[in-house]
């Protein structure tokens, strides 16, 4: 019993585990201190982390508690020998009652492990990556069981990415393991962009940079010289101020239970990165010359790897060595960041990067690539940081410091504005913040003004989104983006993290529908510590539901979570993405039930009987309907991701903007076909993508039979407005005109004309 509590206390505050990282004064102590808890957490006599030598393809002992610690670095196994071996080969977990009866255990003098009899082991991988073991032992007989084991994974799947960043700082120093290695006149000017995430700001630009030319230019004061103390200061100051924004994070977004930071706090701690500085220094070179220099070279090593997640550690290189730099210039001087409260230039941004950029106090951002529907936008407005799309590279050569004015409600960014439109701004700005939003003073129900019923629900992309979708009256979540969890850490959440976000969910709606998205990734929205963005067509690659399919332990995790957090009192449906056949939604929905299964036999609680559904998204799913409406409990129509494959646009591609139309007739009668089907066999279906709540849809919308609406909170209010000002009668007469329409021209020409338009207000 006292096993189990120390278990649960540990599953219930992850943060114990992710907390050793940050009080850890170097890795050695990191491991050992990580061994230490695991051991406490299990009452187990042994714990150990063996770490994977890819180059020679074996897993080598790190750090102990029980074992002779002489042992550490000595005892090495190839994949597939002793049971620690087989454990990396099988990639599963390995429980033996009494070890040594084996036939793959494998004795080592060195550890004097002799006397130890049952045996535990957990694969510690970061995605696709094998990074390790971590191993448990007794002196009991039987003494591990089911609870152990997935105990055992929970903790290795949170201590995978820290290990793994921690085992690429030391493979850096194998002897072998090095590898290959416009000018804006300063005049007002102004540019007009697409809107992406509202609201508006006045600061100085800065450019963000990915390459790490920036850092190997860097500047020194004149005249200024820097001492050894004045490196460990920025050290410090430098560590203090990640540990201040990984605070600031987890409050403000619950989804990043762990350190988002960790790839810079791992090189903190790695004694051998800052001893060859320290060498630098103290042989004569300035500590500003000696960081780009040493910092420089682990960058040229993390690009030179074949692994996308690698390469992209440059940028965390980078991103550290900067502020290591800006610490330094700036000794005495209080904390300074170049970004902070400035508007941020950039090509693209991925999810994590805005992250970084929201701990940062960033006042805006520009992009000159990209699209509105990006999920980079998405977040944005998750985040309430305006976001303008602009597709002009020459904002890229702007002088940093040069003052931006951007309107991101409408897309207008001036750059260098004179002090008239700045006098408007402000203006604006003042009159805007008199005007508060009636929350609370919301409608309970949604009706058209002959009294149709239209169930208006929230999309929820952050667990901080849900108090304004409450305070508005939404009628449940008709869409939780399950992605952001994986989007904003550097590598695969367990199924404790996900459980732990999943129940707040639930916790935040009680008595409300919940219909959660499995995990929708690929595209727009590549992970990369999973290696798999870089597909020539990644669109039309490995994404959402194919994803899940392939990775089937990943899709387990997820499943198990969702269905562990949810009461069962209350009303859980889960939805697939991108689903293109029955066959597809088949193999999807049969891991629900092998996970209904499963915790039922071990006795776990969980949702017993959730509604299974799919979102509809892909053009095969229209003849195939009358099938998948036999199959499926409900539908959602992702109506983004299904105008783009309709019509073969790019929807984040503005080179190709006008084509995307979800007015072509071709998409609004695929979408009336689903509709029908989906009546016929009396399946609820609803739209949750952006035709939603585009004022000139809806009414088209409830005019084919959608009853139910799902759009972002901030949404909602101005939804449930436009609704209650026209009848549904007037609403199918509207669609039917849109439906007859056989050229785009010519939907547009009905479109453009509503509202207002006497023809459908009867």
């Amino acid at each position: 019993m006292e096993k189990r509590k120390g278990q649960l206390n540990l599953l219930c505050d992850m943060g114990e585990l992710t907390n050793l990282l940050s009080e850890s004064v170097d890795i050695e102590i990191f491991f050992q201190r990580a061994v230490r808890l695991v051991a406490q957490t299990l009452k187990a006599d042994v714990c150990s982390i063996y770490l994977f030598d890819n180059r020679a393809n074996e897993v080598v002992l790190k750090s102990t508690i029980g074992l002779n610690p002489d042992a550490i670095g000595k005892v090495r196994l190839k994949v597939g020998e002793g049971l620690v071996g087989q454990t990396m080969e099988r990639l599963h977990p390995i429980c033996e009652a009494k070890a040594k009866s084996s036939p793959y255990f494998k004795y080592f003098e060195e550890t004097d492990e002799d006397r130890f009899e049952s045996f535990l082991a957990v694969p510690i991988r970061r995605g696709v990556e094998k990074v390790g073991v971590l191993v448990v032992q007794s002196e009991q007989e039987n003494y591990f069981d089911e609870y152990d084991v997935m105990t055992l994974r929970v903790i290795a799947s949170q201590l995978a990415g820290a290990v793994e960043n921690a085992r690429l700082l030391i493979d850096m120093e194998h002897p072998g393991g090095k590898q290959k290695v416009v000018a804006v006149a300063n005049g007002t000017s102004f540019i007009k962009g697409n809107p992406a995430s509202g609201g508006n700001a006045f600061a100085d630009g800065v450019i963000f940079k990915k390459s790490h030319g920036g850092l190997m230019t860097g500047f020194e004061k004149q005249g200024k010289q820097y001492s050894l103390k004045d490196f460990f200061v920025a050290l410090e100051k430098t560590t203090n101020q990640l540990e201040d924004f990984q605070s600031k994070l987890a409050q403000r977004l619950p989804e990043s239970a762990s350190l988002i930071f960790t790839a810079h706090f791992m090189i903190l701690k790695d004694a051998k990165f800052i001893g060859k500085i320290v060498d630098m220094i103290e042989n004569g070179i300035s500590p500003p010359q000696a960081i780009r220099t040493v910092a420089g070279d682990y960058i040229n090593i993390f690009l030179s790897s074949q692994h996308v997640y690698i390469r992209e550690k440059a940028s965390d290189m980078e991103d550290l060595a900067g502020r290591i730099l800006d610490n330094l210039h700036y000794i005495n001087e209080p904390d300074s960041d170049h970004r902070r409260g400035r508007i941020i230039i950039a090509r693209d941004l991925f999810p994590s990067e805005m992250l970084k950029l929201a701990t940062e106090d960033v006042k805006g951002i520009i992009l000159v690539s990209g699209g509105i529907t990006s999920h980079v936008a998405i977040l944005a407005r998750s985040m309430k940081i305006p976001l303008i799309i602009a597709e002009r590279p020459e904002l890229l050569d702007l002088p940093d410091g040069a003052p931006i004015l951007m309107d991101a409600d409408i897309g207008n960014i001036f750059l260098y504005p004179s002090e008239e439109i700045i006098q408007q701004y402000e203006t604006r700005n003042k009159t805007h913040k008199a005007v508060t939003p009636l929350v609370g003073k919301r409608p309970q129900e949604t009706r058209t003004i002959d009294g149709h019923r239209v169930r208006l629900m929230a999309n929820i992309n952050l667990l901080s989104e849900l108090t304004l979708a409450r305070d508005l009256n939404a009628e449940g979540i008709g869409l939780y983006r399950t992605e952001f969890p994986f989007l904003i850490r550097n590598n695969f959440p367990s199924e404790e993290e996900q459980y732990l976000v999943y129940k707040r969910l639930f916790e935040a709606m009680p008595g409300q529908g919940v219909t959660i998205r499995t995990l929708d990734v690929g595209g727009d929205k590549a992970l990369i510590y999973s290696d798999t963005s870089s597909e020539s067509n990644p669109e039309l690659g490995l994404r959402s539901i194919r994803f899940s399919l392939k990775y089937l332990d990943v899709f387990e995790k997820q499943i198990r979570a969702i269905l562990r957090a949810a009461p069962p009192e209350e009303s859980l449906k889960i939805m697939f993405p991108m689903i293109s056949s029955v066959d597809e939604f088949r193999e999807a929905r049969r891991m629900v039930d092998t996970c209904i299964n499963d915790l039922n036999s071990a006795g776990i609680a969980h949702h017993p009987n959730p509604q299974v559904g799919t979102m509809l998204e892909v053009p095969a799913v229209v003849e195939i309907m009358n099938e998948l409406a036999q199959e499926a409990d409900f539908f959602s129509v992702g109506t983004n991701d299904f105008v783009q494959y309709t019509l073969a646009v790019d929807r984040t591609n503005q080179k190709v903007a006008s084509y995307y139309r979800p007015f072509h007739p071709g998409v609004l009668r695929a979408l009336e076909r689903m509709v029908v089907w989906a009546r016929i066999w009396g399946k609820d279906i609803s739209v949750c993508g952006e035709m939603a709540h585009e004022p000139q849809f809806i009414p088209f919308l409830l005019g084919i039979g959608i009853s139910s609406l799902s759009v972002d909170p901030q949404y909602l209010a101005d939804v449930q407005d436009h609704i209650s000002g026209f009848k549904l009668t007037d609403a199918q007469i509207y669609a039917k005109d849109l439906l007859s329409q056989g050229t785009v021209q010519g939907a547009w020409e009905v479109l453009r004309y509503y509202p207002p338009n006497e023809r459908y207000q009867g």
